[in-house]
């Protein structure tokens, strides 16, 4: 149960200790988006002075992606751009983390609880294994030749995307990757997947039906919901972007909501004429973003 979150800076969040356990070190953390009932979370995790942990176990898939510092994991040393995943259960090598290191953190299916050992789970798949990249040195693949999407079941490949694939569970289909579109990208239909999506804008700007997305906002996307008309910005758009299974896109032309209801006792007729309306329920936003341009076009 995470809520909708659409549109978020994370610049206008407060910072909380790091929920990052078993470790010698400081750090803080902004929520970007979490589970209140099974702890999974989405954060930007700050270090505020050199940290270390030893090899060990998390309760959840645990990734992590660098903005900037250096994190060593294991004999992997990352700049920016570096990646590490580990599924629930999965040893994660000893980490080491210089001072002002800041990170995108993800937790999915569990909550923060850490065990210090150097053997996997039983529970652990024998496909299931640690991952690391450094996609500064990754290609970018053109996404009619790399994307996880699902065409087949629906959508087609808009030319002037590109990705790098960072993660994906053979099983289960979810992916994190990186998602660059060139100046001026266009996609006009509202667009739902069966899957969910969330995003963080690395680099460029990008506008939507939700508003404006520019470094460091974010959104959290439950699956099914309509969103769409995309124009990247000037300079482009780089995101990192997750989805816990088969993204395939399911158009939508014309797309409208609207309420409807008969007033009772407000409006220009009644006795209180300078009521207020109510308004169509819009996913959280914070408040750098301010409302949605229109509320109905979703």
């Amino acid at each position: 149960m995470r809520p909708h979150v659409e549109l978020i800076d994370e610049k206008d969040l407060i910072w909380h200790p790091a929920e990052l356990v078993g470790a010698t070190g400081d750090a803080r953390q902004r929520n970007l988006a979490y589970d209140e009932e099974d702890g999974s979370v989405s954060a930007k995790i700050e270090f505020t002075t050199d940290w270390s942990r030893p090899a060990g176990v998390h309760n959840a898939q645990t990734e992590w992606y660098v903005l900037e510092g250096e994190v060593t994991i294991g004999d992997e040393v990352l700049g920016a751009g570096g990646y590490w995943c580990t599924p629930a259960g999965v040893v994660a090598p000893a980490l080491k983390v210089k001072e002002g290191t800041e990170i995108l953190y993800f937790r999915e299916y569990g909550d923060w609880q850490f065990e210090a050992t150097d053997k996997d789970r039983d529970t652990v798949r024998e496909d299931q294994k640690l991952v690391i990249k450094h996609s500064a040195e990754m290609d970018w693949i053109d996404v009619v030749d790399g994307s996880p999407m699902r065409f087949d079941l629906g959508g087609t490949p808009v030319p002037g995307l590109y990705i790098k694939m960072l993660y994906r569970d053979e099983k289960t289909g979810f992916y994190t990757r990186l998602i660059k579109a060139k100046p001026n990208w266009r996609e006009h239909p509202l667009a739902h997947h069966p899957c969910y999506e969330e995003a963080y804008c690395l680099e460029g700007s990008f506008h939507y039906n939700y508003g404006e997305m520019w470094p460091g906002t974010y959104f959290f996307r439950p699956a099914l919901v309509r969103h769409g008309d995309f124009t990247a910005g000037e300079e482009g758009t780089v995101w990192l972007l997750r989805c816990d299974g088969d993204l395939v896109d399911w158009y939508t032309d014309n797309a409208r909501v609207e309420m409807k209801g008969d007033p009772v006792n407000w409006g220009p007729d009644s006795e209180h004429p300078d009521a207020a309306e109510p308004v169509l329920l819009q996913p959280v936003r914070s408040r750098s973003i301010g409302a949605m341009e229109d509320p109905g076009y979703q």
